[in-house]
């Protein structure tokens, strides 16, 4: 592979130091890996091996994927949102790698079940405005704004508009979990 098409960009850690308020010999200590070598690595000037990329990670609370991830992808992403509708909801939807963010209204009456729209992730109902009751096998919940509730989307739901409401909705793979 050419240098000049790296895609890694290992400046985050600096980024993760200074955030942490940590100085360079904090995290040497911390890590193992000499003042020297992590100079050279926030300036991308050497590659890191996977036993330092391990070592790195758990110094900042991050998994090695995690920091690998943000090498790869530190730069923000922009997406356009889609519209459609599904039952009573009028959606707005963005998504990006692991998460779906939806942004909803509904008419009082409505009904929603779609299990069928969900991987193994986790659904969060935030109640902008209106009211809702969510039903699932063994419990009800009637959010109110300002409530959200967090459960596990491969149960069985139901979303029932008690009133016309806003709502957020994100989904959540559990590869993601938080």
């Amino acid at each position: 592979m050419n240098p000049n098409e790296l895609t890694l960009d290992f400046s985050v850690v600096r980024d993760l130091r200074k955030r942490a308020g940590m100085t360079l010999d904090d995290v040497s200590q911390k890590s193992g890996v000499s003042i020297a070598g992590l100079s050279k690595l926030e300036r991308n000037q050497n590659m890191i091996e996977l036993d330092t990329l391990y070592r790195l990670a758990r110094v900042f609370g991050l998994s090695a994927t995690d920091l690998l991830n943000l090498a790869e992808s530190c730069s923000a992403h922009c997406k356009t949102a889609e519209s459609y509708t599904s039952g009573p909801f009028d959606f707005e939807k963005v998504s990006f790698k692991g998460i779906d963010c939806f942004q909803a209204t509904a008419k009082r009456g409505g009904n929603l079940s779609k299990p069928e729209a969900h991987g193994d992730e986790f659904e969060i109902c935030w109640l902008r405005s209106g009211r809702i009751r969510i039903t699932m096998p063994r419990e009800t919940h009637e959010l109110t704004p300002g409530q959200a509730l967090k459960f596990d989307a491969a149960l069985a739901h139901s979303y029932e508009i008690l009133e016309d409401s806003e709502v957020t909705i994100i989904h959540l793979e559990k590869t993601h979990r938080f």
